[in-house]
């Protein structure tokens, strides 16, 4: 390595690299360090001086004058250096100025790419400090290319980070040049590589910060979200608290005429939000999450499982489309809630039959299918017609026939 090519290589660590000075000085003095170890047996004796600035590098080894050498590498004859003049004494140290060009080839290669090296794991080390603290924070990036798995996705400086495919929100479809808004989930460091950041659109989180986004009073701390469920591309609810009386929290959240989440729809690709205010009362909470569903009562059985009672007409608004909204609601309050039919009082003293009477017609899963979308008895299931037991309960037309013909034939008779 000439002197130019030494230059070269300083002006690369320097503004190239985000490095900060007393690191860059102590990695330089580090590189040549080892290389003078490796080529006079040590480095103690040798004085680095490195000139950042001017790209220059000079190198000094101290050997102590004496009589008679026993360690040349430490020491040097009196004769030697006084050869030309007399100007050292014996016990007097003696600095003699290294060229570049005594480490040999080799040697100027190993210190190139020990540079390179220590370069690479200081910005590997930066980059994963960096983005650790910056977890839980939106990020808004391009997309640089897309895989089956996963999505790439750039930063201001080049960085990569990822968004898998487990963290797209279901249906989406990202294209090159693509700006993509996502939570940083985690930062991962596999195998001494390049830290791994993971992105997320379908995390809690992410709706949350949106809210602080969205919502001056949340960001301000005026309204809390106490907690926020999701089944992402389908459903949310966000139960808030406001301190402050004169707040509305569930108004504040909407905005006049929905201006504030039809954003936070829009980029969760038209997901419905419910907002509801927060309350410690489990039955309270309950009754706001399944809202406009009316609830008869609520009893927790000693499985601690919840039992929610509700009119024929109110139990498909409070399962919801797929059964997401009573499961969001579970999600709520911590617990399983199970939505039962309750007859109305024109027809209590009306026959009815439950469905556990028909095990030995009806297989026992099918059975279970119907339990869980509400129907546990024969009229709950006949009160509804057969292509929306079907879709609710996911169960083929021709089983849900022949249930009708085993359930009708009971009242026939």
């Amino acid at each position: 390595m000439e002197k130019t090519e030494l230059k070269d290589a300083f002006a690369e660590f320097k503004n190239l690299k985000n490095i900060d000075r007393p690191t860059m000085m102590g990695v330089l003095e580090d590189v040549f360090k080892t290389q003078l170890a490796k080529t006079y047996g040590t480095s103690d004796n040798f004085d680095i001086i490195i000139n950042i600035d001017k790209g220059d590098c000079e190198i000094y080894r101290n050997r102590e004058v004496v009589e008679n050498v026993e360690d040349p590498d430490t020491q040097i004859a009196l004769s030697e250096v006084n050869k030309d003049s007399d100007e050292y004494e014996i016990g007097e140290t003696y600095a003699e100025k290294v060229e570049m060009k005594s480490f040999g080839r080799r040697g100027i290669l190993n210190i190139r790419q020990n540079l390179q090296g220590r370069i690479m794991d200081i910005e590997k080390a930066n980059l994963y400090n960096k983005y650790i603290a910056k977890i839980g924070e939106i990020f808004t990036g391009e997309v640089y290319q897309t895989w089956s798995k996963e999505v790439l996705i750039l930063d201001e400086e080049g960085n990569e980070l990822r968004l898998p495919k487990s963290e797209q929100i279901p249906g989406e479809h990202f294209k090159k040049n693509d700006t993509v808004k996502a939570i940083i989930k985690s930062v991962e460091m596999k195998n001494n590589t390049t830290p791994y950041i993971v992105l997320s659109r379908t995390s809690n989180e992410f709706l949350e910060k949106l809210f602080e986004q969205e919502v001056p009073e949340i960001y301000d701390g005026l309204i809390t979200i106490k907690k926020v469920v999701r089944i992402p591309g389908e459903r949310a609810k966000v139960a808030v608290e406001s301190y402050d009386e004169r707040i509305d929290p569930i108004g504040a959240c909407i905005g006049v005429k929905g201006a504030r989440i039809i954003g936070i729809v829009r980029e969760l690709r038209n997901e419905n939000i419910d907002v509801l205010q927060w309350t410690s009362n489990t039955q309270l909470l309950i009754q706001r999450a399944l809202s406009p569903a009316k609830i008869s009562s609520i009893v927790t059985g000693e499985d601690g499982k919840i039992r929610v009672y509700m009119l024929p007409d109110e139990v498909k608004k409070g399962i919801g489309k797929g059964g997401c909204n009573i499961k969001l609601a579970g999600m709520l309050v911590g617990q399983e809630i199970e939505v039962w039919r309750e007859l109305p009082k024109q027809d209590e003293e009306e026959e009815d039959v439950l469905l556990s009477e028909f095990e030995n017609e009806i297989e026992p899963w099918i059975i279970e299918k119907l339990q869980s979308i509400g129907c546990d008895t024969a009229k709950s299931v006949l009160a509804l017609s057969p292509a929306d037991i079907a879709k609710r309960a996911d169960l083929e037309d021709e089983t849900v026939a022949e249930v009708f013909k085993i359930l009708r034939s009971e009242f026939e008779e």
